[in-house]
């Protein structure tokens, strides 16, 4: 897995607290976040689409299954599984084309996901989103958590922005695009924000704060 030393973890939170309270704030309260490291790898990016855009525990149901149907989850075993059976999965008809595409492109080399860990951060994030099925908050998320870039930022995030609205004591969320201008101050530690602002939220919830 990828992910950064707790030391290198250390100095982001100290300089991001530095410079804005809000995530002072959530450093205070959570410490070092956990990071939410994965491998880059075909198995990775479907998980990130199949739980866009829907409920976490819906999402969770379905991922299940999904994992039963294949066994293993591969980019071959989704291009070669009947589509019919991983759609009784519970997926979306246009997030199982997502999901073939993305294996195709694994399979066939257009897609390196083992390049990605050495090639600069704004190529990596073009040579995801040139793929059908990977948006941008797809990008970010995997380039965050199988790449463990510290400066990759899922833009238009719900959890972080409200996150980010509750730490501010605000009545209203931030729009997206307003947050996502917010977020260059955190240069070049974005990533390390989201994953305090995600822990933060997370312990909230567990002790019904948030």
């Amino acid at each position: 897995m990828t992910a950064p030393t707790a030391e290198a973890l250390r100095r982001a939170c100290e300089a991001l607290a530095a410079k804005d309270e809000i995530l002072a704030k959530a450093f205070e309260y959570v410490g070092l976040p956990v990071w939410r490291a994965t491998e880059p790898t075909y198995r990775s990016l479907a998980r990130i689409v199949v739980y866009q855009l829907i409920s976490t525990k819906a999402a969770d149901a379905i991922w299940q299954r999904f994992v039963d149907a294949l066994g293993k989850v591969t980019a071959q075993g989704v291009l070669s599984h009947d589509p019919e059976a991983l759609l009784a999965c519970g997926l979306s008809r246009p997030k199982l084309k997502h999901l073939q595409a993305i294996a195709a492109a694994v399979h066939d080399g257009s897609l390196d996901l083992e390049r990605l860990r050495t090639a600069p951060i704004e190529d990596a994030r073009q040579q995801l989103i040139g793929v059908r099925g990977i948006g941008p908050w797809t990008a970010d998320t995997f380039l965050m958590n199988a790449i463990g870039h510290l400066d990759t930022f899922p833009h238009g995030d719900v959890g972080l922005l409200e996150a980010h609205r509750l730490l501010s004591d605000a009545d209203e969320r931030l729009s997206a695009k307003t947050f996502s201008q917010y977020a260059e101050t955190w240069r070049p530690y974005r990533a390390v924000a989201a994953h305090l602002l995600y822990d933060w939220l997370n312990a909230g919830r567990r002790a019904g704060t948030a």
